[in-house]
């Protein structure tokens, strides 16, 4: 198959303007996503229920069948009250979009990108006429009969369940799907028929997941991810099977770019490299065996000081907004900190918002052997009242 290589662009990730940060919700979203247990007092904890299947009858069950499910519960830490998580306090909605043009009429949809999933889905007509008339209020809807390049996979449906309840599905199809300049011929695409309401009231069009196709959710057969088709269709050259995800810094804001976050596929963005003062990109060994981006992480440090992670490994995730580390680190990080506290409410540590960058500490954590250090303005994450910020790190245990 002749090379398709052409004009590769970067992609630019797009500020979503009705994204607001938060703490709690975004703490909730993660702890959905992996399973994960907070091991810090607050609100939220996962606990056994016990579920049973079947008819009663006096005093037995008949022909039931029973499990225990790990759920996550709300406490109000004022009444004592406890119950499940509403779906209200879960972050659905996508700090950073991305553009891509999907069918024959290249139409534009505004997509999270996310490392920690591989499903490409998108809204489309297929949603029932109530969810429909309100997720055309702030998204771009897709039509297979406006596309004439889409074809539907008769017999594959696809399936998506968050841990709030959330969930969205539908058929499956192909379709052109065109990513800075690259253009993946017949990718599977997911377009959605039910949907939940907390994907309708977010912004963003859909998600393209940049996992790997393990944990595609499609069936009765997993689909290829874009990324895996670019590869195989040779729209990126060999040697070049990679995608970069960059994020940019109002440190940048004078800089020609203004400090935009973008991702690559296929290159390595040389400007970004000169800018760091860095000559060569470091690679370290990924484990996929879960679908993930895993690497090895078995050290981090804060200031002159090493925390030990022995056989700690970390899950890159574009998906996300916090950062989940273990206790000891976690603590090592805010007993740096000048002024930071642990507030049960926001169930995680908070810093006075007018510490100076200088009274901040240096954060590094090891990708492989080589240790990374976070920006200073990424300690801080989020408005907490009374004066205070909610940290960017959260204490958990799987």
């Amino acid at each position: 198959m002749a090379s398709k290589v052409s004009n590769l662009q970067r992609v630019v990730r797009v500020k979503n303007p009705e994204y607001k940060r938060s703490g709690p919700k975004s703490y909730v979203y993660l702890l959905n996503k992996y399973s994960i247990s907070p091991t810090t007092k607050g609100p939220y904890s996962r606990e056994s229920q016990i579920q049973t299947q079947g008819k009663f009858g006096v005093q037995k069950t008949v022909g039931g069948k029973t499990r225990v499910q790990r759920k996550l519960f709300k406490q109000n830490l004022a009444t004592g009250e406890k119950g499940e998580v509403p779906s209200e306090d879960q972050q659905n909605d996508s700090e950073y979009l991305t553009p891509v043009e999907i069918g024959s009429d290249k139409k534009k949809f505004m997509l999270d990108f996310d490392t920690g999933s591989s499903d490409l889905w998108l809204f489309s007509t297929k949603l029932d006429s109530s969810t429909l008339t309100k997720a055309k209020k702030n998204h771009t809807i897709f039509d297979p009969e406006a596309s004439t390049s889409f074809t539907e996979t008769s017999g594959s449906t696809w399936k998506i369940s968050y841990g709030d309840g959330s969930s969205a599905s539908g058929i499956v199809g192909t379709d052109d799907v065109t990513i800075g300049g690259l253009t993946i011929e017949k990718q599977a695409i997911e377009l959605a028929e039910e949907l939940s309401d907390s994907f309708a009231s977010g912004v963003g069009d859909g998600l393209l997941g940049l996992g790997f196709s393990t944990i595609n959710t499609v069936q009765p057969e997993a689909v290829k991810t874009p990324v895996e088709n670019m590869i195989e269709q040779e729209d990126i050259k060999k040697g070049e099977e990679l995608f970069t995800a960059y994020l940019g810094s109002w440190r940048d804001s004078k800089a020609a770019d203004k400090g935009e976050s973008f991702y690559t596929f296929g290159f390595i963005d040389q400007d970004v490299l000169k800018t760091a003062g860095v000559e060569e990109p470091y690679y370290t060994k990924i484990d996929n065996s879960q679908g993930w981006w895993t690497v090895d992480s078995a050290s981090a440090s804060v200031g002159d000081n090493t925390v030990d992670r022995s056989g700690n490994t970390a899950i890159i995730d574009t998906g996300t907004t916090l950062a989940l580390v273990d206790d000891a680190t976690c603590k090592a990080i805010y007993d740096a900190i000048p002024g930071s506290s642990f507030d049960d409410q926001n169930q995680g540590y908070v810093f006075p918002a007018n510490t100076k960058p200088a009274d901040l500490p240096v954060v590094s954590f090891a990708i492989g052997e080589k240790l990374f250090a976070v920006p200073k303005e990424s300690l801080a994450f989020a408005d907490a009242g009374s004066g205070n910020v909610t940290v960017a790190f959260r204490a958990v245990v799987k």
